[in-house]
């Protein structure tokens, strides 16, 4: 991988606005390399002690200041090296000097551990066995996604769709711990439509066919199985061939992981591709932090925009569908219903609750504007809505908003459009694990 920062100021390899590529259409086929040096666990046990949940499967630092604590092992101490410190006090500005520096530290002695070992000229399987889902196989291709296929204005034909905007900060975060620790430890989760099935049948065929090499179980239960496929394996030019057929791949989780190997000019990223039929998606709500208002005040500025239905007796209200949202408030939860023309049905990003939640409630409601506010707090769907009820309830916040889950429909529907997605509307369960396979530059 080269290290030539040929990246724009969004931290993208050239600029991704929605009519770019909305433009686009996929030229080469979509391709994956293999991983050319790459650390793995060396078994089952160690598969335990290394992986980890996502950065973003943490409210704050202080939880994963706790985890860290019971698991020194794991990975987190890499990727939130800013908490793995001796006491919450001590915890570090993440992306700080400091923190990178022990991220740097942290990332050698793992590798040097006898929990890893290194590995090269590999594919990589992925299946996660979600207990919520025990019927669905969603299984994986994993390996380095070129960062040439990535659609931007400047590349209208790349076959890899984002659906998000980019902040550069963020972007900048993300490629300052990859040249803190010359790994790639982060992993991009791509979504084919695989309208046949022959992508996700095909990876199975290959997985069928061989043992496992070791595997890790989730917070939530989930098991993650991983089989390393040499590139030389006859077996590995099935997996590229399926892979070939699907016209475009859409970015599902990493963003900005994606844009940090743009950013740094490297010439790809770790990624796992799924079949998107295969795949989950959770509610992501969120926590309000404001004046409460007068109840019938409330009541009037939401009937601009919605039919209300207050839910005396309900516990922890989960939509049942999209397009129907819940507030709590006080003691009780009310049901949100949009009316028409609140939001235009054509336009499939408008169309998302998360959108009209933002539009309606959060600016018209409560007077913020900007989604990135400090008075909102994302919740992903490893929180359920009777959580977030105890939230309000304990005084911690004045209002739970809770959503129903995007659909694949939904966000295929975006990607297509050529439109992003809005802030914080997708959490995709079970996520992958960090720590499986992680990338080495040196």
């Amino acid at each position: 991988m080269s290290g030539t920062d040929n990246a724009s100021s969004d931290g993208s390899a050239g600029s991704t606005t929605s009519a770019g590529r909305k433009a686009g259409r996929a030229g080469s086929p979509l391709t994956l390399e293999p991983l050319r040096r790459a650390l793995v666990p060396v078994d089952t046990a160690a598969a335990e002690q290394v992986s980890a949940p996502n950065y973003d499967e943490f409210l704050d630092d202080l939880e994963v200041f706790e985890m860290i604590r019971r698991r020194p092992d794991c990975v987190l101490t890499v990727t939130m090296a800013h908490c793995a410190v001796d006491d919450p006090g001590a915890i570090l500005e993440q992306d700080s000097d400091a923190s990178l520096e022990r991220a740097a530290e942290r990332f050698r002695a793992l590798a040097g551990s006898p929990l890893l070992r290194e590995v090269s000229g590999v594919y990589v399987l992925y299946e996660i066995v979600d207990p919520e889902r025990p019927s669905v196989r969603q299984i994986g291709l994993g390996g380095i996604a070129p960062t040439r296929q990535i659609r931007t204005d400047e590349n209208p034909d790349g076959g890899v769709v984002r659906n998000e905007g980019i902040r550069e900060e963020k972007a900048r975060g993300r490629a300052r711990l990859v040249e803190a620790t010359r790994g790639i430890i982060g992993t991009v989760n791509l979504a084919v439509e695989d309208q046949v099935g022959d992508f996700a049948r095909t990876l199975e065929d290959v997985a069928d066919r061989r043992p496992e090499d070791f595997r890790a179980t989730d917070e939530r239960g989930a098991t993650h199985r991983i089989w390393l496929v040499p590139a030389d394996d006859t077996a590995a030019e099935e997996l590229r061939d399926a892979l070939a057929r699907e016209p475009e791949a859409y970015v599902a989780d990493g963003n900005h992981r994606s844009a940090a190997a743009a950013m740094l000019g490297l010439e790809g990223y770790a990624a796992v591709v799924f079949s998107a039929p295969r795949m989950g998606l959770a509610p992501y709500n969120r926590l309000v932090d404001v004046d409460p208002l007068p109840h019938e005040e409330l009541l009037d500025r939401l009937g601009a925009a919605f039919t209300v239905e207050p839910l005396d007796g309900v516990r922890g209200f989960r939509p049942p569908a999209v397009n129907e949202i819940g507030l709590f408030q006080g003691s009780r939860w009310m049901r949100l219903t949009p009316r028409p023309g609140s939001f235009d049905p054509a336009s499939p990003a408008e169309s998302i609750d998360a959108e009209i939640v933002q539009r309606h409630i959060f600016d018209a409601t409560f007077g913020i504007t900007d989604p990135r506010d400090k008075r909102l707090t994302f919740v992903g769907g490893n929180r359920d809505a009777a959580w977030l009820e105890d939230e309000v309830r304990a005084g911690r916040h004045a209002y739970a908003v809770s959503l129903a889950p995007v659909t694949m429909e939904q966000f295929i529907e975006v990607c297509r459009a050529g439109e992003f997605m809005p802030p914080k509307s997708t959490w995709f369960q079970p996520k992958l694990r960090m720590g499986l396979f992680m990338v080495r530059l040196d």
